[in-house]
């Protein structure tokens, strides 16, 4: 049993029960008001199917979070803070998923690209350096593109934090950090990937708002003075107008150059 156990990537028998106990306690725990694969019927009305939707939604969430370790978040935040390019190798949804991060990151002055010209994964992966961190993002963790660049990537130097499903796959076992999709759905028998893109979504979001709370009044600040200075747009909502007081006060020595 030991010698299995480490065959399949762990350091002994308790290593490999205490992992395989913790997830069937997450299959068998969440998740149970809503099918991921089929979260609604033929013959549900379209406000039905609003309600389900949003409950599936607000239960992946839940689910992300759950799975979420305090260790790991540290160290992604700290690899993604520390790095000087950010680079992301992904592929169908979480593409556009991605974009959103990757724009939001650039505004805070972290560059961020995703690797997204296909067939051009490889000269992406050998134009990393030990400055860059990695994300590579695959519900399985078994995409063939993503294993095929991964020796490339550590043979760069580049650190690598990976987003995948849970149990074990070739990406979490050759990654520096390991952050856990839900994981409820089929490969293809499904409605739409409904809980994945919602889990990468979070994830995503939560990586970005850690990074930024690392320097949280010189990012406010700096978003807040290039909307003064370029955003016109204009609304009759009160909601979304701006106070003529800010609330975060910015001083001369977290303005932006």
């Amino acid at each position: 049993m030991i010698r299995v156990a480490k065959k399949i990537g762990f350091h002994g028998w308790n290593d490999f029960k205490d992992a395989f106990l913790k997830e069937q306690d997450y299959l068998h725990n969440h998740f149970v008001q809503t099918d991921a694969n089929l979260p609604f019927t033929e013959n549900d009305s379209i406000l039905t199917i609003a309600q389900k939707i949003a409950s599936l939604e607000q239960e992946t969430i839940s689910d992300t979070l759950s799975l979420l370790e305090h260790k790991e978040l540290q160290k992604a935040t700290d690899l993604l803070y520390q790095s000087k390019q950010i680079k992301i190798f992904t592929s169908n949804a979480n593409l556009l998923i991605s974009q959103d991060f990757a724009l939001k990151m650039r505004r805070i002055k972290k560059q961020t690209s995703v690797a997204e010209t296909i067939g051009e994964h490889v000269y992406e992966a050998y134009s990393t350096d030990k400055n860059t961190c990695v994300l590579m993002i695959s519900y399985t963790g078994e995409n063939e593109m993503l294993k095929r660049i991964l020796p490339i990537l550590k043979a760069q130097g580049a650190t690598i934090i990976v987003l995948t499903g849970i149990g074990d796959n070739t990406l979490a076992k050759f990654s520096n950090c390991h952050l856990r999709l839900a994981t409820r759905e089929k490969l293809y028998s499904k409605i739409g990937s409904y809980t994945t893109s919602t889990s990468v979504s979070y994830l995503l979001d939560i990586l970005y708002s850690t990074v930024f709370a690392k320097n949280y009044q010189k990012n406010m600040a700096h978003l807040i003075a290039i909307g003064e200075e370029y955003d016109n747009r204009t609304s009759t909502s009160p909601v979304m107008h701006e106070n003529n007081s800010p609330k975060i006060q910015v001083t001369d020595a977290i303005i932006p150059n």
